[in-house]
């Protein structure tokens, strides 16, 4: 029996154009005019879809006066949300979309062009995914950029999420892609993600225990110096006067309510991602009393009215609970220690290492796992987000990664890795072991967060544009602008999705409360509390999360 081979299925049936000679095959093939008027077509039929180029008519097109396109870098920064990410699609509104759309109406695209952004030869420097944000990031094309003011008249067709820094005269064969020596991404978390697990929560009665297990209760009360009786405070100035004002009949199922809801947000469904990965996932299988239909049973026709009031104020009271624990975090304010403590765990990524554990389908066998970060650092001037006073704001922590290039899900999972060690008081000497060929579950912290700060281009820099006569290729020049849109345009926006949907929150409350194994060695017993369950082989299924540089 065959098997393969030229021609061959696996099922031991030819292709069907394996039965064809060289020229019936490409007779065969579709004319490549018919097939672009054929997809012009099918695009008409749909409408203008937002990301697509612009049709004009035969007569406009030849009724505009031609003029000689440059090849150029386009220095950008936007804001993701509400994009369906920053490469351009014939069906999604995207960034690369309305800023090519942009560029036609500013007059830096012809006519004849504007169909199609392959004929201006568009290429992206960095891909981001769905809602994550950039401050700097670059497309390289040909454009018509006579006009001195062509910056000014590109922004001004675009909305106010989406900046043009500059737009600078490259080499003719220059790729902003393959001339990209590194980037550098940010990550912003607010510092409350730092605090220990709450006492009462699964993870928290474990990292007790096993310091008990191990004899290192000392050290690790040692590590955890700086935020003890934290939570003790917050119980008796928030917790404890709420409980009380809230009617006896009621009380402790409130309570058990709201540790219920914890515990059901940290199930883990059974399917064929390894385990631990729908941690990372932010959306919550909220319990009934966290849904505001849900606390009415399906016949809540037949409460009585007694019964009906009674689970409204159930409800009231489980929210006005929940809301002071989310209010007491709000106000946490970190101390210098404790950025220290994040530093030297960020330290630990510096070099060239084997990062298999931070992104998925990768062992530690296969080359491609290997990366070089070059630095990462957690900025010691932490960042007030909100409005009215300085005490009623959320705190934020910068962290800055630089970086070749970056797996899937590698920069989150980074910060996943420093935050889980950091808020249990680990030993972080732990982490030097997940760099081996032992297998380490490595939750990733919501992609909320994250966004790409900017590319660099040294080598071009130094060697072509110097030796062309062109401008470096730098964000330094536009630093001021850059700036103050992250601040306005990215931090705020990002704050307030965090207000909205608490999404910090809920991801810590699923790791503290996940009743398996998997994150133990960041408890006192290290790797010995995972004997028997290292991470499954088994890959997560998973979209990207934005800063995979790798094509």
């Amino acid at each position: 029996m065959q098997h393969g081979g030229r021609g061959f299925r696996d099922d031991n049936k030819r292709h069907k154009k394996g039965d064809m000679g060289r020229g019936e095959y490409f007779a065969s093939q579709p004319d490549k005019r018919k097939r672009n008027e054929d997809a012009n077509a099918k695009r008409e039929r749909a409408g203008n879809v937002a990301g697509q180029g612009i049709q004009y008519s035969k007569e406009e097109i030849e009724a505009e006066e031609r003029r000689p396109k440059r090849k150029v870098a386009v220095l950008i920064g936007y804001s993701g949300t509400g994009y369906k990410g920053m490469q351009i699609s014939g069906t999604e509104r995207t960034i690369e979309g309305d800023l090519f759309q942009a560029f036609i109406r500013a007059g830096a695209i012809s006519k004849a062009n504007a169909e199609d952004p392959k004929k201006s030869s568009l290429v992206r420097c960095a891909r981001t995914d769905k809602g994550v944000h950039a401050a700097g990031n670059m497309i390289s094309l040909k454009l018509i950029v006579e006009d001195e003011n062509i910056v000014e008249k590109i922004n001004a067709e675009l909305s106010p999420q989406i900046r043009v820094w500059g737009i600078e005269r490259t080499i003719g064969s220059f790729s902003c892609y393959q001339a990209c020596d590194s980037r550098w991404y940010e990550y912003l978390i607010p510092s409350h993600a730092f605090l220990p697990p709450h006492p009462s929560s699964w993870l928290a009665k474990q990292l007790e225990q096993l310091a008990d297990e191990a004899n290192d209760r000392s050290s690790y009360e040692g590590r955890q110096k700086d935020i003890e009786n934290f939570w003790e405070g917050i119980e008796a100035s928030e917790i404890k006067p709420i409980l009380q004002s809230i009617d006896e009949d009621i009380r402790w199922e409130v309570v058990k309510a709201l540790q219920g809801e914890e515990e059901a947000s940290a199930k883990a469904e059974k399917n064929d991602e390894e385990p631990g990965a729908k941690l990372a996932k932010t959306e919550v299988n909220a319990t009934k009393v966290n849904q505001p239909d849900a606390d009415q049973p399906a016949e809540h026709h037949s409460l009585s009215d007694a019964e009906m009031e009674r689970v409204l104020r159930l409800r009231a009271a489980t929210k006005r609970l929940r809301n002071a624990y989310v209010d007491a975090k709000r106000r946490y304010r970190i101390p210098s220690s404790r950025i220290d403590r994040i530093q030297a765990a960020l330290d630990k990524y510096v070099g060239t290492k084997n990062y298999h554990n931070y992104t998925i389908q990768k062992t530690f066998k296969d080359p491609s796992s290997m990366r070089h970060i070059k630095s990462f650092v957690v900025n010691k001037k932490p960042i007030l987000i909100g409005e009215g006073p300085d005490e009623s704001k959320s705190e934020w922590l910068s962290l800055k990664v630089h970086g070749q290039s970056f797996m899937m899900h590698q920069i989150r999972k980074m910060v996943g890795m420093i935050t889980l060690m950091v808020r249990s008081g680990a030993d972080l000497k732990t982490m030097d072991e997940s760099f081996t060929e032992t297998r380490f579950s490595i939750p990733k912290v919501p992609g909320l967060g994250l966004l790409l700060e900017r590319p660099v281009f040294d080598s071009y820099n130094n060697l072509q544009a110097a030796k062309h006569g062109r401008e470096a290729l730098r964000f330094d020049k536009y630093e001021e602008k850059l700036e103050a849109f992250k601040e306005s345009e990215i931090y705020q926006r990002i704050f307030r999705e965090e207000e909205e949907r608490n999404e910090f929150g809920r991801f810590f409350n699923h790791i503290d409360n996940f009743k398996e194994p998997w994150f133990l060695y960041v408890s006192s017993m290290g790797l010995k509390a995972m004997k028997g369950y290292e991470r499954s082989p088994i890959a997560e299924v998973d979209g990207s999360d934005g800063e995979q540089d790798d094509n």
